[in-house]
């Protein structure tokens, strides 16, 4: 309380007083922030029907919000308020900070500065219940086991889908790309070490999941509580936790320009491998260019938002659609994708060395409030493919930002606003932003401590791994 009284004085004797702050540049910001949604949000349908939002009365709030503030600080906090409302975990808006520049080049730690931070992995849940015993496992993958009804159950805990989590696998990294420490890393010596660190993350998962096999597991718990996502490594690892051949969520993708040259650019990509390729995978990427360039054209066709400012549905597709989580292939057999230098063209999963079925016994995905974008696509996918049981609290979802996403930079608060370029859809059609429904609820509440965490998660662990097993018997009755 202290901290915040000082922060305010000092913002007045920066001259931000009620009588020198002029709200027109921040006016200006939010004319400019309506006009960004009504082009790039890919969630805008979803606002309006299922959110219902009405976005003229929202803007409208948010404009007698900064009319009416005294300072930036009350400025900035109207446009974070309008997010908020939106709803939407990956509708944001980042505003500069003094120094940050000064403070990265400072930074003497180079993992850090790459972005490495143990900080951004989500907090354990699963290993807080009572008899939890550790299983040896590198930094990125907490294990163990507990016992339970009699049954041993092993526990994982995955913090983020990324390796920016775990600054050990970046300094390992460092070493084997023999990065020079005198030389600054710039963007493509940061991708290599980031895609060696997921490498050596997927390596590291497959080892683990065989250690908690070999300690005698009947099932498994994956913990991603708090997980607020990653990369479309998720999407491999949901692939390690079954035997089953997965399907992913459709995609659907925002229309304009960032998304035409996205797709150009795979187009580009598949026309020369099938150059090279065998007559079979030449007629295959010959037809995903194509099937890709009728989506450049959609991206390529606008689709006026104007309808939805006053609740009225559009007389076009808001999205583009034919697209999955895991690229142009909703799904594909890893073995006959093994050694084709295009596979991750078409099939994103393709670009790491996971197993599939690396775990092939009874899977609970252990989610909460904290899960969110990439984390809630690996719960989705595994859910909508009957192939785990989810346990927890409602989660986030959604699809964020590909490819960088497309920023846009408030003129004056140089403020950056960012908003979702894509759109997830599960197996019944809905929008995953709607969050994800575990199987069995958990009432965890934001006022636990440790110990109450792991006694909730603990008591309804025998009804997800009732649960769990009958879901096997099932597929076993099935001949999966």
């Amino acid at each position: 309380m202290f901290f915040a009284t000082t922060l305010s004085a000092s913002a007045i004797c920066a001259g931000e007083t009620a009588s020198h702050f002029d709200p027109k540049p921040w006016l200006a910001d939010l004319e400019q922030t309506r006009q960004a949604f009504a082009i790039k949000y890919a969630n805008l349908e979803w606002a309006v029907f299922e959110r219902e939002i009405d976005l003229n009365a929202l803007f409208g709030d948010t404009r007698m919000r900064i009319a009416n503030a005294r300072d930036n600080e009350q400025a900035r906090a109207a446009f974070d308020r309008l997010a908020r409302r939106i709803g939407d975990g990956h509708v944001e808006f980042r505003w500069p900070e003094a120094g940050a520049e000064s403070s990265r080049a400072e930074n003497a730690d180079r993992c850090g500065a790459l972005g490495y931070d143990p900080a951004m992995n989500g907090d354990p849940v699963a290993a807080l219940a009572p008899g939890y015993r550790p299983l040896p496992a590198p930094d990125e993958f907490p294990s163990g086991l507990l016992a339970v009804g009699g049954r041993t159950v092993g526990v994982i805990k995955i913090g983020l889908f990324m390796p920016r989590g775990a600054p050990a696998l970046c300094r390992a990294a460092l070493r084997a790309l023999a990065v020079d420490p005198k030389k600054p890393c710039d963007d493509s010596c940061s991708d290599r070490v980031d895609m060696w660190a997921t490498v050596r993350m997927t390596r590291d998962l497959t080892k683990v999941l065989g250690t908690i096999d070999a300690a005698g597991a009947e099932a498994l718990v994956v913990d991603i509580a708090g997980n607020g996502g990653g990369s479309e490594w998720a999407e491999a690892a949901a692939r390690m936790m079954t035997p089953m051949r997965l399907t992913s969520e459709r995609m659907d993708f925002m229309r304009g320009r960032h998304w035409a040259d996205s797709l150009a650019h795979d187009i580009s990509d598949m026309r020369s491998a099938a150059e090279h390729a065998d007559a079979a995978d030449r007629a295959l990427l010959l037809k995903l260019a194509s099937d890709a360039n009728a989506k450049r054209k959609v991206a390529l066709t606008p689709c006026d938002s104007v309808p939805l400012w006053v609740g009225k549905h559009l007389s076009c597709a808001w999205l583009g659609a034919g697209l999955y989580g895991s690229g142009m292939l909703a799904s594909a057999d890893p073995a006959w994708l093994a050694g084709k230098a295009w596979a991750p063209i078409v099939f994103s999963p393709a670009q790491y060395p996971y197993t599939e079925g690396a775990w092939r016994k009874p899977v609970i995905i252990l989610v909460n409030r904290g899960t969110g974008s990439a984390a809630s696509e690996f719960a989705a996918v595994l859910q909508d493919n009957h192939a785990a049981i989810v346990m927890g609290s409602p989660a986030l979802g959604g699809c964020g930002h590909t490819n960088g996403g497309t920023p846009t930079t408030l003129a004056n608060s140089k403020g950056v606003l960012g908003l979702p370029d894509c759109a997830r859809l599960r197996a019944d059609g809905s929008n995953e932003v709607q969050g994800i429904e575990p199987d069995v609820l958990v009432g965890f509440t934001p006022g636990d401590g440790p110990r109450t965490l792991g006694k909730r998660f603990l008591a309804q662990l025998p009804d997800a791994l009732a649960r769990a097993f009958a879901l096997e018997r099932r597929h076993a009755g099935a001949g999966h």
